[in-house]
């Protein structure tokens, strides 16, 4: 038998896509959701449908997770992973930043959630896998609008998940530390780009998106009974 359908936003690059081998090497159908669809097609990945869609866009969210269950089935999972990080000082920041953070780091993970959950619980199982970060635990420099957002992820992961308990259908968070992806990119100054960057380096190197992927996969393998609400994982050297 196939296995389930599995989900993944942002799966253009870095934890996305590594993540998206993963499963697809373990034999599930996919259904891959980001902004730059040559990406997602260069994965080349079997039984994978691969859309164009701003995870803020919860009409496109919702007919892309039509299209691929009509053509896989239900989907099992799904990996909210989509994410912006603009790093800045809050007083000088544009603030069309924290829109754009806003946009997809928690409007985004909001309409992912709503596309899957209401199928889930008519199952009663399926798996919600919400990418956080380590600054969704504790505060960082030039950080108060991102922070802001993955605190914001933990918060509607666990108030979710309590609400689901009973129904069958679990509620993971993955709140990594450093990792080597394009993440960093996205933040315009380049002193903040510069200053994290050392930061990097003097810990001794950071996580792979690879080291991320597995600990998702990890989470998903287990019996559904088991819910590892949290992961929380980064570099051996990573102090903060």
């Amino acid at each position: 038998m196939r296995k389930p359908l599995i989900v993944i936003t942002g799966a253009s690059s870095g934890i996305g896509a590594a993540t998206a081998r993963l499963f697809s090497e373990a034999g599930h159908p996919l259904l891959l959701l980001a902004r730059r669809i040559d990406r997602l097609e260069a994965l080349r990945l079997p039984d994978t449908m691969c859309r164009q869609v701003d995870v803020s866009d919860r009409a496109a969210v919702l007919a892309a997770l039509a299209e691929a269950e009509a053509c896989f089935g239900p989907a099992d999972a799904i990996v909210n992973n989509a994410g912006v990080m603009l790093l800045g000082a809050i007083a000088g920041q544009d603030p069309d930043q924290w829109q754009a953070m806003l946009d997809v780091n928690v409007k985004g993970l909001l309409n992912g959630i709503h596309a899957v959950l209401a199928g889930m619980l008519a199952r009663g199982r399926g798996s919600i896998i919400n990418i956080s970060s380590i600054a969704g635990r504790k505060t960082f420099p030039n950080h108060v609008a991102y922070c802001g957002t993955k605190f914001a992820v933990h918060a509607i992961s666990e108030n979710l998940r309590e609400e689901v308990a009973g129904s069958g259908v679990r509620v993971i968070t993955i709140a990594p530390g450093a990792v080597e992806t394009e993440l960093l990119g996205h933040t315009t100054d380049e002193a903040i780009k510069a200053g994290y960057q050392e930061w990097k380096q003097g810990m001794g190197g950071v996580l792979d998106a690879q080291d991320v992927a597995e600990a998702i996969a990890y989470a998903y393998a287990q019996p559904q009974r088991v819910c590892i609400r949290e992961i929380v994982l980064a570099a051996t050297g990573q102090a903060a």
